[in-house]
């Protein structure tokens, strides 16, 4: 028997948290277990029924998501915990991480990239939303949030070092093949080999890689 992965939704809106729990619920790999509508509530529910993933809005009243993140991840390490913000909450977002969320999304996120954070956090990687902007990218950098603690850090080549760059300041694939002479097929089979080397899971998973262990500094995150 397949097992399912186990989440709680905490969000002080009930329509977001009916809307998210239902679109979760049609996946067959995982359960919803209980929806919170503040921190304290989702603290005592997390207690009481030890899931795998917990999905929590940032600002919620009695307790909010980083208070009751800080606390669940000191009581119960192994719950993975995903920051849901708005976009203008880069400092929430940061704070959220510190407290120890291992991704973050947008409210406005789409199903295909929920699905995916919650089985990246899951199999113990971070997540980054998609949209995350160059602004929060630094800020996460320049943070005491570190998704390499006690890991090795990974090596690259020099035209590995060359394509991380170039994604950096958002050329596209096309863009960079026609920059290094190669193949738009050979880029990507780079691209998906940094990634996996980085245990990220997108563009901007690497953008804050890359920023965090000096691979690229701010100054250079512009297209020349």
């Amino acid at each position: 028997m397949e097992t399912k992965i186990r989440i709680i939704i905490a969000d002080d809106h009930e329509i977001f948290r009916d809307g998210l729990s239902m679109m979760l619920g049609k996946s067959t790999y995982l359960s919803v277990l209980a929806q919170a509508e503040n921190g304290r509530e989702l603290l005592e529910l997390v207690t009481n029924l030890q899931p795998d993933v917990v999905l929590t809005d940032i600002k919620m009243p009695v307790m909010d998501g980083i208070e009751a993140a800080r606390k669940i991840t000191t009581a119960f390490p192994e719950i993975k915990i995903i920051a849901l913000s708005m976009f203008d909450e880069d400092h929430l977002v940061v704070d959220m991480l510190e407290a120890g969320a291992k991704g973050y999304l947008v409210k406005n996120a789409g199903k295909t990239e929920i699905l995916e954070a919650i089985n990246a956090v899951y199999a113990n990687n971070t997540y980054y939303c998609r949209q995350t902007t160059n602004k929060l990218a630094g800020m996460i950098a320049k943070s005491r949030f570190d998704q390499n603690q006690k890991k090795d850090l990974a090596t690259f080549s020099d035209k590995e070092l060359e394509i991380i760059r170039l994604i950096c300041v958002q050329l596209t694939t096309h863009e960079i093949s026609e920059r290094v002479f190669l193949s738009t097929r050979t880029i990507e089979g780079y691209r998906l080999k940094i990634l996996e080397k980085m245990k990220v899971k997108n563009s901007a998973g690497l953008v804050i890689y890359a920023l965090k262990h000096g691979l690229i500094s701010e100054k250079d995150m512009v297209i020349s």
